[in-house]
């Protein structure tokens, strides 16, 4: 359905013209006669998106679109645009969190550890990601601070940090339990003792949290700093999610008795299981970001995942997204997961949104991007055919209005389909440094 209609073009016409004056450095792109996937609204034949510097300005059928005198045209005729890719589960650019020393460090912080100049971030803008939550492994109870990074170009975790209305670097808190976390003393043996501990770790933030109440009604009752507990606070505060990493039914229903517990939000993710227990998941109106495997394996708690967990919980209303988990699955091949989802009965609408929408909810990006609709950021792909085909592929990738990957530059090509010099960005960075590129 289109976004902008003819009667509102006038009012867009004037004020587009004003915005013009302000901003007239700010280019504008119309793109047209390609299938549009807005994913909030129906699919369009052909249609043009309307997009100035990083911000959409309409998308919609070709005759509902006016595009203003002196804009860009860029013919897309025959090609497929839907929204940039979201991946709510990833750990691209060598990101590393927790150490050996203790199960629970929710102190740790990602963004300390990410290599934004590695080849796999340059990898997932091949796949048309736009949008990443970066957090690291799942070894601990809780291994850290997650981040949400747009996949811009960039040379630094801060040119690609997504800030949140407080300024500081969106993310959540990434846990765990099941095997992963299982281990020697000082880590838990058992799934009851993993359980214990968070649940002991919750009732110490909420005696800080109590305390720093106190203090902000009287200062003679300043607590010393405990970034451990500050950022457990800011769990329990609603501020920061949890993202957490969980597969057989009954870690998946423990994960959902300490979120009652404690009432914090929550993400669960794998869920390899989830068909077994999606009524109790949807009764707690509790979102999923799902990974599906052509081949699963690796983990003995993971060998009942089921491609149909997607259309099991969509059937219950469930919000659910895809994620990589890469290098688990590679970046690169993210829109198969809605295909694979598909042909064990999800929608195509309802993969489509999952990989998209879905995952902007659960980051609680959704007023910026998931869709192509009018003042979100200009995330967006161009595709060479149906999103869900095996024969598509990614042509060119967007991120608030800018191209950060393009199939037709040798280099960009490079990082898509391999070769020499794609898993190294020190060759394809180096001015004087020659091979060949094909």
């Amino acid at each position: 359905m289109p976004i902008m209609t003819s009667g509102i073009r006038v009012a867009f016409t004037l004020l587009l013209s004003a915005g013009l004056s302000v901003a007239q450095e700010e280019a504008i792109r119309a793109f047209t006669g390609a299938k549009l996937f807005p994913i909030t609204g129906d699919p369009v034949e052909s249609g043009t998106l309307l997009i100035r510097g990083s911000e959409i300005l309409a998308v919609g059928a070709a005759e509902t679109v006016e595009i203003p005198e002196g804009a860009e045209t860029i013919d897309v005729s025959g090609k497929v645009i839907m929204p940039g890719l979201i991946c709510t589960h990833s750990h691209i650019g060598q990101v590393s969190g927790g150490d050996s020393s203790a199960p629970i460090q929710p102190d740790v912080r990602v963004l300390d550890s990410i290599n934004v100049r590695d080849a796999s971030v340059r990898k997932a803008r091949a796949g048309g990601l736009t949008t990443v939550n970066i957090m690291s492994g799942s070894g601990h109870l809780m291994s850290g601070q997650t981040i949400y990074l747009k996949l811009r170009e960039g040379e630094t975790v801060e040119d690609l940090m997504i800030l949140d209305d407080r300024g500081k670097p969106s993310g959540g808190m990434k846990m765990a339990n099941g095997t992963n976390s299982i281990r020697s003393a000082p880590f838990p043996g058992t799934r009851g003792k993993s359980a214990a501990l968070v649940r002991e770790q919750f009732i110490k933030a909420q005696a800080y949290q109590k305390k720093l109440t106190a203090a902000k009604e009287d200062p003679d009752k300043a607590v010393e700093r405990d970034l451990a507990m500050e950022a457990l606070v800011e769990v329990l505060e609603g501020k920061r999610v949890v993202h957490h990493h969980t597969h057989r039914h009954d870690d998946i229903l423990t994960v959902l008795r300490l979120r009652e517990e404690f009432g914090f939000r929550l993400v669960l993710h794998h869920v390899s299981e989830a068909w077994k227990v999606a009524p109790q998941i949807a009764a707690a109106k509790v979102p999923c970001s799902i990974i599906l495997l052509d081949s699963p394996g690796g983990k003995l708690e993971a060998r009942d995942i089921e491609w149909r967990n997607g259309a099991e919980l969509e059937k219950l209303g469930v919000v659910t997204s895809f994620h990589t988990d890469d290098p688990i699955n590679d970046s690169r091949w993210f829109l198969r997961s809605g295909g694979f989802a598909v042909r064990a009965g999800m929608s195509r609408h309802g993969a489509l949104y999952a990989l998209t929408m879905a995952g902007a909810i659960q980051l609680d990006l959704a007023d910026r991007v998931g869709s192509l609709s009018v003042g979100k950021d200009a995330d967006f792909v161009i595709l060479s055919g149906d999103p869900l085909s095996v024969y598509s592929r990614v042509l060119e990738t967007w991120i608030e209005g800018e191209r950060v990957f393009n199939l037709a530059d040798p280099v960009d090509k490079l990082f898509a389909v391999g070769g020499e010099g794609a898993g190294s960005p020190r060759l394809t960075n180096m001015c004087c440094f020659d091979f060949p590129i094909k």
